[in-house]
């Protein structure tokens, strides 16, 4: 496992060249006086660590012979009576493989020592003001050695320029584990619409995504779940989840639990009765369709907005057919007629973050896609009360949404609840 991240570090050491890359893991935050929220990582220090203790910092020192040191918090028997153990620096170069190890305490001294006479420095640049005024006192204190002939870094690089393309796309182990991820995450999706009946609350049914995430070994969900019946499922970001359940609505469910700081991201739409009405199945066919041909459209070669373009298509001539647009299809997409009902882009890429790190065009194109990249793919109608709208399809919120990796012939679905409509009311009758 140690040789899989030093290896992601020597792949950013090939970018990187002469220099110096400084990746800072992301701080403990508070939720109110003295307690803290759940501790996360940050993704990109995570990726080429593999380190997840706070007060954490990875310096690259590339060239010939590229060295990954780390500064993090000394052993402090007294805090970890308190807190739990921790590596400290000789525990942590040992466990994880680094070339040498410091105290987080010595970062501020050997910082100017690392960067004297190094052509490039790389960080995150911009990403948070408090680490640039740090990185511009290291500068400072190089430059301030300019007489004795010591010469600061003359570039400045943005590292996640190069850590982007390399975090998208997922080796063999990463895919293991986000397809561990949809498992545990598919589950909770089924278990979800067990528990849905109506007059039971969003929040109960919340609950029980939950539960499945974390019995399963998913500690966190990936991000705050929506639980959205009825009317709610056209608020795209809806989280109140307070509501009660009423018979004849449907629930929309976007949920997904993080593993091992990798994210699954599935939405299921189903009746809460476990029937669809002539309405809703209606609606809910379109949007099955469009996600099928999206999926299809997910193919090595193929440009990132194909999937994209192909759901436009059927969601545009299925609203077309309920006779909620008129007109010619490629007018009506010319348009854009959907947006009133469809405001959102298909998918985003899937990783350590839920809209994970890589560009989507390069130099104003759409990028392809190739193996190993994994996207979600998830499209949707919200039909909110309007007098253009017959009353049948008010408040009828639809979105279906997988997880697939591109593979060498085609893509590989990751995510697997219920979801054709025989299957949906089979699997909620038992």
């Amino acid at each position: 496992m140690n040789d899989m991240y030093a290896q992601r570090r020597l792949r950013l050491a090939d970018h990187l060249g002469a220099g110096v890359a400084v990746l800072a893991t992301a701080p403990e935050a508070v939720r109110n006086r003295d307690s803290h929220y759940p501790y996360r990582y940050d993704s990109y220090f995570y990726y080429l660590t593999g380190f997840v203790e706070p007060e954490a910092v990875l310096v690259l020192v590339g060239g010939v012979a590229p060295k990954g040191l780390l500064f993090c918090r000394a052993r402090d028997p007294e805090r970890e009576v308190w807190d739990g153990y921790r590596h400290g620096p000789q525990g942590a170069q040992e466990k994880f493989g680094f070339d040498a190890a410091y105290p987080i305490a010595e970062l501020d001294a050997r910082l100017p020592e690392l960067l004297a006479d190094q052509p490039r420095l790389a960080y995150a640049v911009g990403h948070d003001a408090a680490w640039d005024a740090r990185v511009l006192g290291w500068l400072n204190a190089v430059r301030a050695k300019a007489r004795s002939g010591v010469a600061a870094p003359q570039e400045i690089v943005d590292v996640r320029l190069w850590l982007d393309d390399l975090r998208l796309i997922k080796d063999a182990h990463e895919l293991a584990v986000m397809q561990r991820a949809a498992d545990i995450s598919s589950d909770a999706h089924r278990r979800a619409m067990r528990a849905a009946h109506p007059g039971r609350y969003e929040y109960e049914i919340e609950a029980e995504l939950l539960h499945a995430f974390v019995s399963a070994g998913a500690r966190q969900p990936a991000y705050t779940s929506i639980v959205a019946g009825g009317a709610h499922a056209c608020v795209l970001h809806y989280v109140e989840n307070n509501a009660p359940l009423k018979d004849g609505d449907l629930l929309l469910i976007d949920a997904g639990g993080e593993l091992d700081g990798y994210a699954s991201d599935i939405t299921r739409t189903f009746p809460v009765n476990g029937r669809f009405s002539g309405p809703q199945k209606a609606v809910y066919e379109i949007v099955l369709e469009a996600q099928a041909r999206a999926i299809a459209a997910v193919q090595p070669g193929a440009l990132w907005n194909a999937p994209h373009e192909a759901a436009l298509a059927v969601l545009t001539q299925g609203l077309k057919d309920l006779g909620i647009l008129q007109g010619e299809l490629s007018g009506l997409l010319e348009q854009e007629a959907y947006k009133p009902y469809y405001m959102h882009r298909t998918g985003h890429w899937l990783g350590l973050d839920v809209h994970d790190a890589g560009e989507y065009k390069r130099a104003g194109a759409w990028r392809e896609l190739v193996p190993g990249m994994v996207l979600t793919v998830e499209p949707g109608l919200y039909l909110r009360p309007s007098e253009s709208l017959p009353q049948p399809y008010w408040n009828i919120g639809i979105r279906i949404e997988d997880d697939v990796a591109v593979t060498a012939g085609g893509q590989h679905v990751l995510t697997s609840p219920p979801k054709t409509v025989v299957d949906i009311e089979a699997w909620m009758r038992g």
